[in-house]
């Protein structure tokens, strides 16, 4: 719906000053659309819009948002979507439940439900287009344990230590492509 996180409330606010009526035709709203078909709870949720671009403000902005516990709901350009989907399992805890709705109410239309890792493994081996709507899980007490493992990992990154992707193996001998461990730079 126009004037959701777009400068199409200025147009709004400009017509009101000058006397005319503004009204809404019902329809397809991008936040409640994706909300609803997100498999998430709906009691209670937050609108977030789009996040910085500068990774390091996305980050910070993320950081914020950490312990919110209502359903979180993003708008995300494509190019973007991979990049915020890993600096949120980062942030928010890797296990943290999330749905990505793109093309929402259109002829290619895809939900993805899944974990925040799942989602941005998904994101960073597709080729992403239209219009992407994030909704995320907002903290549990399940997720705020899973969230201070990631601010622990966080604080180590930031302090000369990163995050690298290491295969290991099971006691079954099959590789676990989701195991993490810390190297040093």
């Amino acid at each position: 719906m126009p004037s959701i996180s777009d400068p199409g409330y200025r147009l709004v606010a400009a017509a009101v000053a000058r006397g005319f009526q503004v009204t809404a035709v019902p329809g397809p709203s991008a936040v409640l659309a994706a909300l609803a078909v997100s498999g998430l709870p709906v009691d209670r949720f937050c609108f977030e819009g789009f996040l910085p671009r500068k990774a390091s403000e996305r980050m910070r902005r993320l950081r914020e948002l950490a312990t919110e516990p209502r359903t979180m709901v993003f708008f995300e350009a494509p190019h973007r979507t991979a990049d915020t989907l890993s600096a949120m399992a980062v942030t928010f805890g890797a296990d943290r439940p999330a749905a990505v709705c793109r093309e929402l109410t259109k002829t290619y239309e895809e939900i993805r439900r899944g974990s925040l890792q799942d989602l941005a493994d998904w994101a960073a081996s597709s080729e992403i287009r239209g219009e992407v709507t994030l909704v995320v899980g907002g903290l549990t007490e399940r997720s705020a344990d899973l969230a201070g493992a990631a601010e622990e990992a966080i604080s180590l990154a930031t302090s000369g230590m990163r995050l690298r992707r290491q295969p290991q193996r099971s006691h079954t001998g099959k590789v676990c492509p989701r195991t993490r461990s810390m190297t040093s730079p």
